[in-house]
């Protein structure tokens, strides 16, 4: 396990479009960040809204911050810093009758990564649990 110091921005949304909302986690994950999601909320004056929150490390930090104060609606972020725990990790090739696959192992666990997953199940035309399948059968 390493440590490392990351941010968290985040902001509360109650007046955004949800394509505009669609849009920024996207950007962000192209601009660096380590995680973009939402989590629903109950907002002030009743009206429901969500928890718009990105990971970043001091490097993506200031480019992020930008990104949720140009691309939504809201007058202001909330920067924490934090740490995160990673365990250490290596990516392994695994060939399947799809094409390979990178798979991330750490600690006992072997997770695929999804982009690889996703483009071959779209090359193959079938559906992705069969490439997550496949996966594991030639992993043994």
């Amino acid at each position: 396990m390493t440590t490392e110091k990351i941010y968290k921005i985040e902001t509360t949304l109650d007046d955004e479009s949800p394509q505009v909302i669609g849009y920024v986690l996207e950007r962000a994950l192209e601009l660096g960040a380590l995680d973009a999601y939402t989590v629903a909320a109950q907002m002030k004056k009743n009206r429901p809204g969500v928890l718009l929150t990105l990971l970043a490390r001091a490097a993506d930090r200031e480019v992020l911050t930008r990104l949720l104060l140009t691309e939504t609606t809201t007058l202001g972020v909330r920067v924490e810093p934090s740490n995160r725990v990673v365990l250490k990790r290596k990516v392994h090739t695994v060939e399947t009758k799809y094409g390979p696959i990178r798979v991330k192992v750490a600690a006992g666990k072997a997770v695929p990564e999804y982009e690889d997953c996703r483009s071959a199940a779209r090359r193959a035309g079938v559906p992705l649990r069969i490439i997550l399948q496949s996966i594991s059968l030639a992993s043994k």
